[in-house]
């Protein structure tokens, strides 16, 4: 299966970020991507209160990106902010077109490296699969990539595939973690892993900001580890081929879900 990433630096605004969807989308399926995967808060950056921002997921925003979808004969995944009953937001991943129609909660929120995510979003609980083109996919957001258990379980429910949008907080050391933990999840589950970072916004002449917002080097790894392709830090649209028969290989020769104790 062919799938693409979408490597965009979004703004605070969700209707020029429609702009930006419709775009990659549209590009994407040009090149014949049947799965088009955006980062975290493609609605909205962080940085800015998301309360305001959050809607249902059959608010405009998300029905917008069902119709860019469904347009283009797609599946789209991409990040955006739910309402949540206790007065937070969600941080939310949409999948729809091509007969999908799923949401993912982001379940293990950033508090680390001095910000507290969880001051403004609930977590959620439950792990998500999607159906794609007869493909498993997992779904997973940035700082999920932390841990591995759900890595895990998401394959053990026939995940051959995981997308992890992200939205990276730059800094010392992040852009070796980020590759270190891409291609590490993808040994631990012997998947292949799609992430996808927003681009670094300095360089489309933006500030960095001290919200996370991304450091670009989106990547799919495969289920060996093994980086099959990566972008740099600008804007850019990743393309890549998926071959199932691979995940098969690699748990044949490391068992690793199998012979695990734990």
């Amino acid at each position: 299966m062919r799938i693409a990433l979408a490597q965009i630096v979004s703004t605070s605004e969700p209707e020029a970020n429609l702009g930006l969807v419709t775009d990659q989308v549209r590009a994407a399926a040009e090149q014949g991507a049947r799965l088009v995967v955006f980062p975290e808060a493609t609605m909205c950056c962080f940085g800015v209160k998301l309360g305001p921002v959050a809607e249902p997921l059959d608010g405009p925003w998300a029905t917008d990106v069902r119709a860019i979808a469904e347009d283009a004969g797609v599946t789209v995944v991409a990040g955006m902010f739910t309402p949540s009953p206790d007065g937070r937001v969600r941080n939310t991943l949409l999948a729809t077109g091509g007969g999908v129609e799923a949401a993912y909660d982001k379940i293990h929120l950033f508090d680390a490296f001095g910000f507290a995510e969880s001051d403004t979003v609930a977590p959620g609980t439950d792990p998500v699969t999607i159906e794609v083109d007869g493909l498993t996919v997992g779904l997973s957001t940035c700082y999920d990539l932390r841990f591995p258990g759900l890595y895990q379980t998401l394959a053990d429910r026939g995940a051959t595939l995981v997308v992890a949008p992200a939205s990276w907080g730059a800094g010392p050391g992040k852009r070796a973690q980020w590759d270190l933990l891409v291609r590490a999840r993808a040994l631990d589950s012997t998947t292949f892993v799609a992430a996808c970072d927003q681009a670094d916004p300095t360089t489309v002449g933006r500030e960095a900001g001290r919200a996370p917002t991304g450091i670009g080097a989106s990547a799919v790894a495969g289920p060996f580890g093994s980086i099959v392709a990566q972008l740099d830090a600008e804007p850019g649209l990743l393309v890549v081929d998926i071959d199932p028969g691979a995940v098969d290989a690699a748990r044949k020769s490391v068992p690793v879900l199998a012979n695990r104790k734990f």
